[in-house]
């Protein structure tokens, strides 16, 4: 069993010293505790009875931190200033009589980080994670057994990358009395060597396994753009999911409808706060962070705004169509789907001068038809729009192109994006959308009850002029006043929108290409499932958004959608009906926190189920 640990603490920190001021960078606070403060804290709490701090620039600091701690021991480099990691660890070859759990200093990191090397068989380990594209990597490659072969910031110099360095190892006594008899020789001409390329010598002579934990939460922190990352991205989720540990499991379900999604128990936790007014400070703190990751996830800050509604998403899309389209101007609407269809409606009702274009539902928008619609027409039209993801069938309508027609004709651009905000990548500015509309319940992986309008800031406030035809939902309104004051103006939805602030950040963690990523992937098994099973889905492939898919139902005369339906909802798995008048189709949506090994299983049912309607039984 492990009981000791070091920590390389020597470096001088400079590229975040405007924040660390005259301190270590470990003495960074997270939570009013240095940063290496709860890595010793996690430490003890593991068991780890010894704990030496290699230490360098300002060793009176750490000094100060052993006298709270007894199980802390310093030993330092008088070197610090000329010299690398490796050679601080070198000064504990004759101090460290037991093997070890080597960290940095400068990191956060989940619990689990120290157990997986704990209570790994091997001596030797490195712990890796996946790629979190954070800036300042160190990118591992291994062998077909996770032997270590190299380490490099600069991924060309590998081969093949595995995975991201952690910063944290396992080292026996004798892999580390090995390691400093490598290294010694160089040190009598070069001290500048960090104790990766250390452990990348040791590997050829003793064998230093990889380890990679994929689902690890953590970051190092060297600038000012990781330490903005680690207070409102990594340490804030590693509390969610420690704390959430601690708590009774909420029931799994897998929900493959179109939204609500299935949400990860942090969120599902993350409404269990105290009561707390609306109107507080405190909260209008959450509303604003919670509007400007919104805004930053497709566009910036200085540019555009998130505008938060109570509400479905419809109310999103409605409070855009009823509050900047005047009287004296016309909207153009696509419609290839229920939603776009929707969008006539609310139209409609507000008695707005209104054309529709439109278009299949299974087939991409024809530009050259939409132009030539709108060069026809004997009015201007000022605002056009459009689906992104129509969530009728699964088709992914070219936003990229349609802003270009709009911008050419002068025409503000509207965009239902309800099905693919936070997983499809967006640029509002580089696909000229004024408006966009989606609400925290699909991608986002947060709860129902949330709809939100990102609006290009100019485009938004000339429409204050405009005659209002409602109160609740008119945009300019809930904007001008959450920007004077940090609240909606009428009561909100206080913990959907806590909620809704936690799947935010693990949107940010995870990543908006790594998220479409997994769907992908997830899609991927889908079709390929039911491929092999005899089915079909609507959307050709290249104009799929691997968001959701209409699949063509089963030609069979026991089948029924209902029955079908209540086989899966006994499973734990929900699917949902189709929404095409002329074709009977069922949908699967593929998005929340599910993954491929979620649609594999369903897949494994579905077949189990239409086996059933050939006269086996379904019911096992």
């Amino acid at each position: 069993m492990i009981s000791t640990a070091v920590i390389l603490a020597a470096g001088l920190g400079s590229r975040i010293r405007e924040h660390s001021g005259n301190h270590p960078k470990g003495f960074l606070l997270l939570d009013r505790l240095p940063i290496i403060e709860h890595s010793i804290l996690t430490l003890l709490e593991l068991g780890i009875t010894k704990i030496y701090l290699g230490t360098g620039y300002k060793q009176e600091d750490y000094q100060a931190l052993a006298e709270k701690y007894p199980q802390l021991h310093c030993v330092h480099n008088p070197n610090y200033e000329d010299s690398g990691s490796m050679y601080t660890l070198y000064q504990l070859k004759d101090v460290v009589k037991d093997d070890f759990l080597l960290l940095e200093s400068d990191l956060i990191y989940e619990k689990k980080a120290l157990t997986a090397l704990i209570e790994h068989e091997h001596d030797n380990v490195i712990l890796a994670s996946r790629l979190t594209q954070s800036g300042d990597e160190v990118f591992i490659e291994v062998d077909e057994s996770h032997h270590l072969l190299n380490m490099s910031k600069n991924s060309a110099h590998l081969h093949d990358i595995f995975g991201e360095l952690v910063g944290i190892t396992k080292l026996s006594y004798q892999g580390f009395q090995a390691l400093t008899r490598i290294v010694e020789p160089r040190f009598k001409t070069n001290l500048q060597i960090d104790y990766e390329q250390g452990l990348i010598q040791l590997a050829k002579i003793e064998e230093v396994i990889v380890t990679k934990e994929n689902d690890l939460v953590w970051c190092e922190v060297d600038d000012p753009h990781h330490w903005q990352r680690a207070k409102t991205v990594v340490f804030p989720l590693i509390k969610a999911r420690e704390g959430t540990a601690q708590k009774i499991p909420v029931e799994r379900k897998v929900l493959l409808n179109p939204g609500p999604a299935t949400t990860t128990d942090t969120v599902k936790y993350a409404q269990i706060v105290p009561d707390i007014c609306p109107r507080e400070q405190d909260f209008g703190t959450v509303m604003e962070f919670i509007s400007s990751e919104l805004t930053k996830l497709v566009g910036n800050t200085e540019e555009f705004t998130t505008v938060l509604f109570a509400g479905s998403g419809t109310a999103a899309v409605e409070a855009i169509l009823s509050s900047v389209i005047d009287d004296d101007e016309v909207l153009l609407i696509v419609n290839n789907g229920a939603y776009g269809k929707r969008m006539c409606q609310i139209a409609e009702i507000y008695q707005l001068n209104y054309l529709e274009f439109k278009s299949p539902p299974d087939q991409p928008i024809n530009l050259e038809q939409l132009e030539a619609y709108i060069v026809a027409q004997k009015v201007k039209v000022s605002h056009l729009a459009i689906i992104h993801c129509e969530t009728t069938t699964g088709l992914l309508n070219q936003l990229h192109e349609v802003g270009t027609l709009c911008k050419q004709h002068e025409i503000t651009m509207i965009v239902d994006a309800m099905s693919s905000f936070a997983a499809v990548p967006i640029d509002m500015k580089a696909m000229n959308i004024s408006y966009l509309a989606a609400s925290s319940n699909k991608n986002l992986q947060g709860m129902a009850g949330v709809s939100f309008v990102i609006a290009d800031k100019f485009a938004l406030e000339k429409t204050k002029l405009n005659t209002p035809r409602n109160l609740y939902l008119n945009l300019y309104e809930q904007f001008r006043s959450f920007q004077e004051t940090k609240q909606m103006r009428f009561t909100p939805p206080v913990q959907i929108l806590y909620a809704l602030k936690q799947a935010i950040i693990e949107t940010n963690w995870e990543g908006i290409e790594n998220r479409y990523a997994r769907y992908s992937r997830s899609w991927e098994t889908l079709i390929s499932g039911i491929t092999g099973l005899g089915l079909s889905h609507l959307v050709p492939v290249k104009n799929h958004s691997k968001i959701i898919t209409s699949i063509i139902e089963p030609e069979h005369p026991q089948y029924n959608f209902n029955e079908m339906h209540d086989y899966f909802y006994k499973k734990g798995f929900t699917i949902y009906p189709g929404k095409l008048d002329q074709q009977n189709t069922f949908r699967v949506a593929n998005i929340g926190n599910i993954d491929y090994r979620d649609i594999g299983r369903f897949i494994d049912l579905l077949a189990i189920y239409l086996h059933g309607l050939k006269g086996g039984d379904s019911n096992s």
